[in-house]
Formats: C-alpha cells, structure tokens, sequence
C-alpha cells in the first residue's frame, strides 16, 4: 500500500456532523491500491466498552485516489477513532500521528472528533432538497406593462447587448406564472431587481427601492405571494460587493473626496476619484469603474446592507438570496449575514456566486450552498462531445462531491448555463440528444438543479450578453417537444424522492469508454440510469440481481435475465430505470457496484 497517499483531517470535509447525531468520516487512498477500510470507532473516556468498528464504504474516486466514508452515530456524540486499511495480506492504520505498520493500543493518539453541538451544524433549509429552479433575468423574460418602459427600450426579441433594455418587468413574470406552473419548476431565481443604471441592474443604485422600470415593491409583494400561493419559492440576487457608481455614498466621495463622510465606505487608493489608463483610483468590481466596491468591514457599510437585506426577507417575504461575487466579499460579512437571514427566516436559503471550490463558505457559518461551475464545467466537458471518457467525467464529478459536506452537497445549486456563460444548445453544438442527455443528468443527480429561462424552448446563445437574449412566446417559435421533455423530467424528479434525496453512485465509468451508468438509492426506491454518449448505437449490459425493474418514464418492465441486465441504447441515448424497495430496508442489493 502507498501509506503516503493515505489522508485524514478531523474537520472539514473529512470528518463534520451531518445531523445531531451523525458523524460522517471520509478517508483517502491511492487509487485501486486497498482492499477495504475500517473506521475503528469509540468513546476515549471508555474506549473499550463503546468501540466500534465500522466497514467503510469506497463512495467516490477522482483519477488519483479514492475516497471512503462511514457514518458514524456515536452514542454519547463524541468521537476518538483511527483507520485500518486492509490490501491482500498487508494491513495498516492511520491516526493522527500519521501511519503505521503496528496496531495501536487504546485510542491516544487518535483523531478526535469533541463533540457534535447543533448550534454549529449550518443545517440548510429542507424544501432546497427539492426544489427545481428556474432562473430569470426580468428584462428578458416578459414585458407586460409598456407604461414602465425606459425612453430608449428596444424592440422585444432584437439582438442584446450590454447597454439595451428590453422593457421585461415584474408584471410579466406574475402573468407568466402559468407557464412556470405547466413546466412544474417550485422556484425562481431572479437576477437584480433593485433600481440601477444598467440593463443587467448588478449596480446598485438604491438597495431598498425596487427599480420602476420593473415595477414597485408593491408588486414584488404581490409576485412573491402569488407565487407562495402557487408553492413556489423566490430567490432574489444581491450585489453587496459593489455599488453603482451613483449611489449615494460613492457621489458623495466623488465630489468631497477625503472630506466625504462616505469615504471610508470604500477602498479608495487615491484622491481625487479618477479612471486614468483603465484603472481607477479606488477599487472596483473588475476594472469596471462604474462598480466600486464597498467596505464591507466598515460598521456603518455593514450595517447599511444588512439592514436592506433583512427589508426584503420580512416586509417582503422572500425566501432567500442569491449573493453575486459574494467570494470578494469578507467572511465577518457573510457571518454577520447568515444571522439576520436566519434570524428573521431559518428557512432561508442563502446561495453564493463562487466558481471555484468554496469548502470555506459552506462550514456552517455563511452560505447554505454555492452555484456549482465546477458542476457544469464537468457536465459540459462530458455531455458536449465523446471525446471525454466515463472514467474521467466519473473522476471529475467524484472530486466535487468530496469537497463537501454531505448535506452541502443535498443543496449545492446545479446549473448546466446561466446569464454569465454560453447556454447549453451553444455549448453542446446545438444537438437536441446532448440537451437530453445533460438535462437527464442534471435531473437526476444529487444537489439542487436550475434551469436558466428558455433553455426548455430551444433559447441559444453563445457568449454572456447573447445568451441574455429576450424569451421567446411565440408557440410557433418555440420548441415544444424539448418543453414537454424538461416538464416529463421535472415531474420524474418531484415524483420519487430517491432523485432528490437518495445517495449517487457510478456503477459503470471505464477507460476509453464515453458509457455511464449510476444509481441513485435511498430506503424505498432504487434508480439505475443508463447513458450512451457515442454517436454509435449499443448494448450495455451490467450486473442486475433482481427482475422488477421498470422503465421510470414509460412504466414498461425491464426484467434482468442470469442476474444482469442488457439495455439497448440509440446514439446519444438514455434509459432510466427503477424499482420498488418496500419491506427490504433499502439494501442496495439491486446491483453490483463497478469502479
């Protein structure tokens, strides 16, 4: 065994409480080097009476290790333990002290894990487990009210760019909720609302007023109530890392400069306020000078913020924030931030845009779950050709799901494009079985997946100001196959809380091989999804122990013959499968894991 690839931290990602009684504790190994795992498990205050050992199970794996986890319910909720790794007639362990050939009397020396306190578990809300989102950019979606329109609007459907406004407001998104309804999506992420200069409104004029070519705060209320109404959840997106160059306090440092009481409200090199060459005197969102960035550390700047954060959460009702650029942003911020959201609603569900791996955000103290880049970049690298094998896209879908805790992972906001990337038909060279397929995906795997607007019509766009382009209503302009495709696969993951709940695993992700097939499982359904990504017809065939099987979108049985199963595949096709685990305690039984 490679001892020097074993690893273990007793925080984190590695060991944390996934409820209040709960431990889950995740160890690596080289890849396909160790046999099996054990968790030697106990009490340190009375080791010998309350030992535990516990076979791990081998849940993830990235090109280089893989990764085992155990959950652990230790009775008094707290926890000593080491590891003992077992490969043909070589056995080691690993405690803290790193590891060793001999095996370790008592348990000094073990990782320790003090206590599980509920007060620091950052439980996220539960309905995020099983919601479908659909994200919004109100200017794009639906312009129902001409009255509010800028002077300068431009023509509905004309080609976007950074500067035009197309009229879309709040009204439209409230006459729209029908079709919202039809598709079955349970919340909406909308993109700034708030009053600003631009079309895309991430610079905030006023963080308390609702813009008045969207309409008023009166109307939010009434959109997000009928939306309650509905059972839809609203989520609306905060600029907190920057303001417009026309907000209140920046003007003011614009024209007093180092007189301005407003000064320190920013980071502010040097007077007077200039963009010379490109680059401001003061820092900014990007070099773009019209987006300075706020203090946040500054009492009065947090204060100011959090208190018009807190306005839309209680006099509005909305049920949680999207949080743009929120990785610029200092951790006292965002800790002072969880407590007003989850003081004023514990249900709350709180997002942050950060496009790399975000473990220092999820912790428990800041963010209930991040938008997953990462995830789509996977997704798009696999799904978009066949150049990419199963064995890579397994490895690279198996490190993002050990970067998190579990009940992160629950949560972590799914997205396959959105306002600032290409949309999907761009990325999979506008070939409607990829859609399929990474919809398919999408829809099945573990996290919180979003739809970004008209991707369920057939909306294109290549790069972040095309892919903002208007929404298309007209029927006859629509693709309405594709819109009963996402409503049928939304419906399949509302159905059956085993999509939405259940543990994901690769059951068949080999070298040189673009197939998949994986799982998902809890204690009373069993799914087994089955992928072709080759432009050729096939046959994939896998171990199957039991013949009730059933085709989870036609109902069709699909029995397994000599304990496996033969499933017969178009280019670029898919078949879903499930069955029924009643009475059997949810074992996995139903088929036989593949690495």
């Amino acid at each position: 065994m490679y001892w020097d690839c074993f690893y273990h931290s007793s925080h984190s990602n590695w060991a944390y409480a996934y409820d209040a009684e709960t431990v889950h504790l995740r160890v690596r190994t080289k890849r396909d080097d160790v046999d099996s795992v054990t968790a030697v498990t106990g009490d340190k205050y009375d080791w010998e009476r309350n030992r535990a050992d516990i076979l791990m199970e081998k849940v993830f794996a990235d090109p280089m290790f893989d990764y085992w986890e155990a959950a652990v319910r230790p009775p008094f909720r707290r926890l000593s333990y080491c590891f003992r790794m077992h490969a043909g007639d070589e056995t080691a362990w690993l405690t803290e002290a790193g590891p060793r050939g001999d095996e370790p009397q008592g348990c000094d020396g073990f990782f320790d894990f003090p206590y599980i306190h509920e007060i620091d578990l950052g439980t996220p809300p539960e309905w995020a487990k099983e919601a479908v989102f659909y994200q919004i950019v109100p200017d794009r979606f639906a312009n129902s009210n001409p009255d509010n329109d800028a002077d300068d609007v431009t023509p509905w459907g004309e080609q976007p760019d950074a500067y035009r406004t197309f009229g879309g407001d709040l009204q439209g998104i409230i006459d729209k909720l029908d079709y919202l309804g039809e598709l079955g999506v349970t919340a909406i992420y909308l993109t700034p609302i708030f009053e600003s200069p631009s079309c895309h409104k991430y610079d905030t004029v006023d963080y308390r007023k609702v813009d008045p070519h969207f309409g008023d705060e009166k109307l939010l209320k009434r959109l997000v109530d009928d939306c309650h109404r509905r059972g839809i959840r609203v989520m609306l997106d905060g600029a907190f890392n920057h303001s417009s160059e026309h907000f209140f306090a920046f003007r003011d440092v614009a024209e007093k400069g180092e007189q301005s009481a407003y000064k320190d409200w920013y980071h502010v090199r040097s007077f007077p306020i200039e963009v010379k060459d490109g680059i401001p005197s003061y820092d900014t969102f990007g070099f773009f000078g019209h987006m300075p960035k706020l203090n946040t550390a500054h009492p009065e700047v947090r204060d100011y913020l959090l208190e018009s954060a807190a306005y839309w959460l209680r006099d509005i009702g909305i049920d949680g924030w999207r949080l743009d650029a929120a990785n610029e942003v200092d951790h006292h911020f965002w800790r002072h931030f969880r407590r007003m959201v989850k003081d004023i609603n514990p249900d709350a569900y709180i997002v942050g845009e950060v496009w790399n791996d975000s473990l220092k955000w999820l912790l428990g103290d800041q963010f209930d779950s991040v938008m997953n880049y990462p995830f789509s970049r996977s997704a798009m690298g696999y799904f978009s050709h066949t150049g990419m094998d199963g064995h890579t896209f397994a490895g690279s879908i198996g490190s993002l799901l050990v970067r998190y805790p579990q009940q992160k992972n629950e949560v972590i906001f799914n997205l396959l494009c959105s306002h600032d990337t290409p949309r999907l038909h761009d990325c999979v060279g506008m070939d409607k079985r990829r859609v399929k397929l990474a919809v398919v995906f999408l829809m099945t795997y573990i996290g919180t997946p979003c739809i970004f607007y008209g991707d369920e019509i057939g909306l294109t766009g290549a790069d972040n100001l095309e892919c903002r382009k208007c929404m298309e209503w007209d029927p006859a302009k629509q693709d309405r196959e594709l819109f009963d495709f996402y409503r049928l696969l939304i419906a399949l993951r509302k159905e059956h809380p085993a999509l939405r709940r259940g543990r994901f695993r690769f059951l068949k992700a080999d070298r040189d091989d673009s197939r998949i097939v994986y799982e998902r499982l809890d204690e009373g359904q069993h799914f087994v999804v089955w992928m072709n990504n080759t432009e050729e017809p096939t046959t994939l065939s896998h171990p199957m122990e039991t013949d009730d099987w059933r085709d989870a979108l036609s109902g069709e049985a699909a029995p397994a013959a000599d304990g496996r199963m033969d499933i017969e595949l178009e280019p670029l096709g898919y078949r879903i499968l499930y069955r029924n685990l009643s009475g059997e305690g949810g074992g996995g039984n139903g088929s036989e894991a593949g690495h």
